[in-house]
């Protein structure tokens, strides 16, 4: 899976438009990053990556590009 990819599935789960989300896009600057987000992003990575994120992970995660750094796909 491509970074595009991945990207546009962030941007699909924040409600987004396509394109709307940059690796070096702060989180603070994502309304729609808000705990309901942050809920369905735990389930979809578990869903599409099989990683399990904790509370802990997630309160580190100050870019999309660290989202991204936990994308992570086999196939």
């Amino acid at each position: 899976m491509t970074e595009k990819e991945k990207l546009a599935m962030l941007d699909d789960l924040f409600e987004l438009d396509e394109g709307t989300l940059k690796p070096d896009t702060p989180l603070s600057s994502v309304e729609e990053y808000d705990s309901m987000s942050k809920l369905s992003l735990i389930v979809m990575m578990q869903d599409e990556f099989d990683v399990n994120l904790t509370s802990k992970i997630i309160k580190e995660f100050q870019t999309v590009g660290d989202i991204l750094a936990y994308m992570h796909k086999d196939a």
